[in-house]
């Protein structure tokens, strides 16, 4: 990684299987899901304005990504078709979201199942 973080490589959108593959210069790569890219959105509609602000976002099982739109040299806005493109995504949002995407995706589980939710 660079001293400004982890550097991407390569960023490919496999939209038949709403997936988000991301390389980074040190040999790391990530597959990374449409749905847990969503509901990790670093929104503030996601997120809140602190950790104990964080939303619980339902119903994304389906959710594609329909385009990717580059800011700047350091970020990618994820544009969903449920209408959300807010979130804009730091190459190092995107390698903590791969690095953590098993944590991530079972406390996401988790926390639908304790608020009575669903990924339908």
């Amino acid at each position: 990684m660079s001293d400004a973080g982890p550097w991407p490589t390569g960023i490919k959108l496999k939209k038949a299987e709403r997936i988000l593959e991301i390389a980074f210069e040190d040999g790391t790569a990530f597959r990374l899901p449409a749905e847990l890219l969503r509901v990790e959105s670093p929104s503030a509609e996601v997120q809140g304005h602190g950790a104990s602000q964080k939303k619980t976002v339902p119903g994304k099982a389906n959710v594609a990504i329909e385009a990717l739109e580059p800011v700047g040299n350091y970020a990618v806005r994820i544009v969903f078709d449920d209408g959300h493109d807010t979130g804009l995504y730091t190459w190092e949002t995107l390698y903590r979201l791969g690095r953590n995407s098993d944590k991530l995706w079972t406390d996401y589980l988790t926390a639908l199942e304790r608020e009575g939710l669903s990924r339908e």
